[in-house]
């Protein structure tokens, strides 16, 4: 069986991975139209807080390591098109075009940093840096700018703004929406961060949309509806989009350009599969499906596909968006709905708060808590944390009550590890649920 898999991002080496595993008489090929795969999309913020030096070490495999597992790498090889009937890829390499055959087909080209609704967002001084080339010439400009624009307020954004703040550069940021993470963190949850960057010379501009940028010789103006903005450089921090040039008519897609996957990320096309960013994926809590770009759902998709590949078997069981970060020494974490998306649940939801000590003896910071669950039922439906002690790995725990399909009276009594000096005598998760069940209780 020749297994051919474009893209060797995290979803494609995943997967090739993993078949190796399945099928180690398998022949899989690993094709990208990058000089070099395993490059950790965001790690400028590492370089730049000095974790990692040089920037080229941010890698998650390397070459060899993929060569080890017996799989044939062939890179610099972007694909021009795909004839899913004849089981045919064409690719240009070195100005040469090329063809290769294929069994079965895995489309696992990610995604790319570009907009068609902003003007000028192809200025060299817009910088984009998922891709090693476009970190090499992020961190020149970025050296030498004063003044730097953020155009997204998500996690990408987020996390550049608390570099370049240790940076000391002049930080603006415009976001569409009226605060920042809205899509992982409920207001009163995030404010307190937000409020933190603005002290630390954050300016934020949000409810506008940036819908032109002009590149000049005293910089870029940054243009929206309601302000004018000329700076040095700006960085494009928005949802990025799949890239799918290369597609075969005959495959369908959604109408957001994303592939149509079955629940076993199959395509419309025999023997051919998609899997990360290049699909919208299931969201958990709701019949519907959502495209979220985010590295653990293209990892699972490619762990997935691997045990699909000859007879469908696993179902892809999608995502409940789980992230965490660390923003001007603050701890964030999320997972599942948000109150504010509660208005679209199908159900009466209800939520809780929880503000408890980190552990009895060791730091004491405040963390502060929320839950959201059905009214009616009790079911887990989402969490947020935020701390200035590290409490990332507590959003998995409730990330996995959430699958399980927990209610709270399950999920307060789950055992937690107890010492004084690490922990409280109630771990933050179990409380949580113990107070939702409460708070429920006393408004009966």
């Amino acid at each position: 069986m020749k297994v051919v898999i474009i893209g060797a991002s995290f979803a494609g080496v995943s997967a090739a991975l993993a078949i190796r595993k399945k099928h180690p008489e398998a022949e899989v090929i690993l094709m990208d139209k990058q000089q070099t795969i395993g490059y950790l999309p965001g790690d400028i913020n590492l370089y730049f807080n000095e974790t990692i030096n040089p920037i080229e070490t941010a890698q998650f495999i390397s070459e060899q390591e993929l060569v080890d597992q017996g799989l044939t790498l062939l890179l610099n090889a972007e694909v021009v098109r795909i004839d899913a009937k004849q089981h045919i890829i064409n690719y240009e390499k070195e100005a040469l075009e090329s063809f290769i055959s294929f069994d079965k087909l895995i489309l696992a080209t990610g995604s790319s940093q570009w907009s068609q609704n902003i003007l000028g967002s192809d200025s060299d001084k817009v910088l984009k840096y998922k891709f090693l080339p476009g970190v090499l010439q992020a961190i020149e400009q970025l050296e030498n700018s004063r003044k730097v624009a953020l155009i997204g307020g998500g996690q990408i954004g987020a996390e550049a703004a608390d570099t370049l703040l240790k940076k000391n550069k002049e930080v603006h940021l415009f976001e569409r929406m009226d605060y920042l993470l809205f899509k992982y963190f409920d207001e009163e949850m995030i404010q307190p961060v937000q409020a933190e960057m603005v002290a630390r010379g954050v300016v934020f501009h949000f409810d506008e949309t940036v819908e032109k940028m002009t590149d000049i010789d005293e910089g870029l103006v940054i243009e929206t509806k309601k302000s004018q903005l000329l700076c040095d450089s700006a960085i494009f921090a928005m949802n990025v989009r799949p890239d799918l040039r290369y597609l075969d008519e005959q495959i369908r897609t959604h109408i957001d350009g994303t592939i149509f996957v079955n629940e076993y990320l199959e395509t419309s096309q025999v023997d051919i599969f998609a899997i990360g960013d290049c699909i919208q994926v299931p969201y958990s809590l709701s019949n519907e499906s959502f495209y979220i770009p985010l590295v653990n759902n293209a990892v699972r998709s490619g762990l997935v596909v691997a045990q699909n590949l000859v007879e469908p078997t696993t179902p892809f069981i999608g995502s409940i968006r789980t992230i965490g970060t660390k923003l001007v020494d603050h701890y964030l974490a999320s997972t599942g709905l948000t109150e504010a998306e509660g208005l679209f649940y199908e159900q009466p939801i209800s939520v809780a708060h929880v503000q408890q000590k980190s552990s009895l003896f060791s730091g004491g910071e405040t963390i502060s808590s929320k839950i959201i669950f059905e009214k009616d039922s009790h079911k887990l439906l989402g969490a947020q944390l935020v701390s200035k002690a590290d409490i990332l790995e507590k959003i998995n725990t409730l990330a996995l009550g959430i699958q399980a399909g927990q209610t709270l009276e399950e999920f307060y009594q789950k055992d937690f590890l107890y010492h004084p000096y690490y922990s409280n005598v109630i771990d933050i998760t179990n409380q949580l649920a113990f107070e939702g069940l409460w708070s429920e209780a006393d408004e009966n």
